[in-house]
This record gives structure tokens, sequence and C-alpha cells, in this order.
């Protein structure tokens, strides 16, 4: 809640956690970065993996079933309130194409008031 000039302000993001460093924590506030390798498509999820350059398929149910917990892990932890940012994505970048976004920002979108 300080101000821009404390390093220890909330306009600073000094510290990104991944779901193992707040693993079995509860936190006041969590911001979550949703990226494009869970997708909604369709009413149905799309699980990526990005290797090298591009985008790939997940068909491995074992991965598939860990790519779900990590963003279950991601999305329990706030105790007051949370904040999910889904990048618009950029047609000239074939890497975060707004294809890969979209849906997931409409699914969460539909699912009520409290995540516009």
């Amino acid at each position: 809640m300080n101000g821009k000039d404390d390093v220890r302000s909330s306009h600073y993001l000094e510290d990104p956690a991944t779901e193992f460093d707040i693993q079995g924590l509860e936190l006041d506030w969590v911001g979550v970065c949703w990226d494009g390798d869970l997708r909604s498509i369709n009413g149905k999820w799309a699980f990526h993996r990005f290797i090298g350059t591009r985008w790939q398929n997940v068909n491995d149910e074992n991965r598939k079933i860990y790519l779900t917990n990590a963003y279950r892990v991601l999305l329990t932890r706030a105790r007051q309130g949370m904040v999910i940012y889904i990048p618009e994505g950029e047609l000239g970048d074939i890497t975060r194409s707004p294809a890969f976004y979209d849906g997931t920002a409409h699914f969460l979108s539909d699912c009520g008031p409290s995540f516009l």
C-alpha cells in the first residue's frame, strides 16, 4: 500500500513466485499472470508447452494433470483478493497470438462479475 518510491510497495515486482514457491501459503493478495500454456478453446481446456521456438500440444495425461494442478495452486492462495492478468497477445508474434488468450479471457469473464 506504500507509494511508488518504496521498493516494498505493490508497484514493484521484485520477487515473482511460481506455484512451487507459494504452495502451502496463504497470501492476502495474489496476482496471477495466465499464459498460453492452459487455454480455454470452445469451452474445453487445451494444454500446451513452449519448446524451442513454438508452442506444442501436451498429450500426456500426467502432464495435463500437472499443469491443471499448477494453476489450481496459483488460484487458491489468496485470502482477500486476486488479480488475474491475461495478456492481449500480439498479432505479429506467433508465440503470443491473441487466440492463445482470448478464449480464456472470455471464459473467466463468463464466470461472473467478480472476474471483470
